[in-house]
């Protein structure tokens, strides 16, 4: 049997670029050798935005057309919604009764966003528990791997944690839940339209089913270098947005091109631009091709999940059974 491998996705709607690039093209990858569990963290996105739920299902399903489009196949992955399985509430909380507060207040994400989101009241037992929320989603799966960039590591290192406290505490040293590895992969980290980290609440995203003439307007207005004002005026790569993105999109032969052309104005900026135009757009055709048939048919894609939740629920209910007679709640 192939090793388990779980991710989640909190749904935010249609996709970008820098969640293909962060996360998906791993997962895509990822199907073709581990037995691939992912889902749609619709508890954990309440756990920050608690208060917007409108357009909760259209943002899930939005999302999962994304995962499909991008390459995910719901026979190599088992694609499910996380508040479908009541399982991982019930994991959740038989966890914990046993595990310190201090755990979860000393990660480091915790402690940053309490501080940043400043826009949010974010003091609720929701937030602070989603780590260990996190935790019960993978052990209750007994993922061998998450795939993770470094900034996560330590959220794998409190679910080891706590699978490791649950053992001693209930099952005599013995494993009932086996202690998880953080699968540390390439991450891509997508730079938007301004330079900065890809965001959707940015504003500074190119969406990835976006149409091709909506790309090309949203590249062709990207900043670049701000000294070079004129057509004549040499340019520096280092300053430019545009730069970013060649490094993400263009070969060696291109980039090279692009660095002479600007250092020297021998290109325009808009020059520039139409590789990453070009490169974009034929990343992004598969996508739209594939996007159009399920969006053409919905039930499809609403049986893709209650076929991979049920399917998740059969391996939930199981751990479950082991938990419940570890912990004597068997009566």
């Amino acid at each position: 049997m192939k090793p388990r491998v779980l991710s989640g996705m909190r749904p935010t709607g249609a996709l970008h670029l820098g969640h293909y690039h962060g996360a998906l093209k791993n997962w895509v990858r990822l199907q073709h050798d581990y037995d691939c569990y992912y889902f749609v963290a619709d508890w954990h996105a309440m756990t920050t935005h608690y208060e917007d739920h409108a357009d909760l299902e259209r943002n899930v399903y939005d999302m999962v057309v994304d995962w499909l489009a991008a390459g995910i196949e719901p026979d190599r992955a088992t694609l499910f919604i996380q508040s479908r399985m009541p399982e991982h509430a019930e994991l959740f909380t038989l966890l914990a009764m046993g595990t310190p507060l201090s755990w979860l207040q000393r990660l480091p994400t915790y402690r940053d966003q309490m501080v940043q989101a400043t826009d949010r009241h974010l003091a609720t037992f929701g937030f602070l528990g989603y780590p260990l929320l996190q935790a019960a989603d993978i052990l209750i799966y007994k993922a061998a791997f998450v795939p993770v960039g470094e900034d996560q590591a330590p959220h794998v290192e409190v679910t080891r944690e706590v699978a490791r406290r649950f053992n001693h505490l209930h099952a005599g040293g013995q494993t009932v839940l086996p202690e998880p590895r953080a699968l540390f992969t390439e991450v891509g980290r997508m730079p938007g339209l301004d330079g900065a980290r890809m965001s959707k609440s940015a504003g500074n995203a190119i969406a990835m089913r976006d149409e091709p003439a909506v790309v090309e307007e949203k590249v062709r207005r990207m900043p670049t270098d701000p000294q070079r004002v004129r057509r004549s005026d040499p340019g520096d790569p280092e300053r430019c947005p545009v730069w970013k993105l060649h490094q993400v999109y263009s070969d060696a032969a291109v980039k090279d091109w692009a660095v002479k052309g600007c250092t020297s104005a021998g290109i325009g900026c808009l020059d520039c631009k139409q590789p990453v135009i070009d490169a974009i757009l034929k990343e992004q055709k598969p996508w739209r091709e594939r996007a159009e048939a399920y969006l053409g048919n919905p039930k499809q894609v609403h049986w893709i999940v209650e076929v991979g939740t049920e399917r998740a629920r059969r391996v939930a209910r199981e751990t479950m059974k082991e938990v419940r007679s570890a912990m004597g709640l068997v009566y």
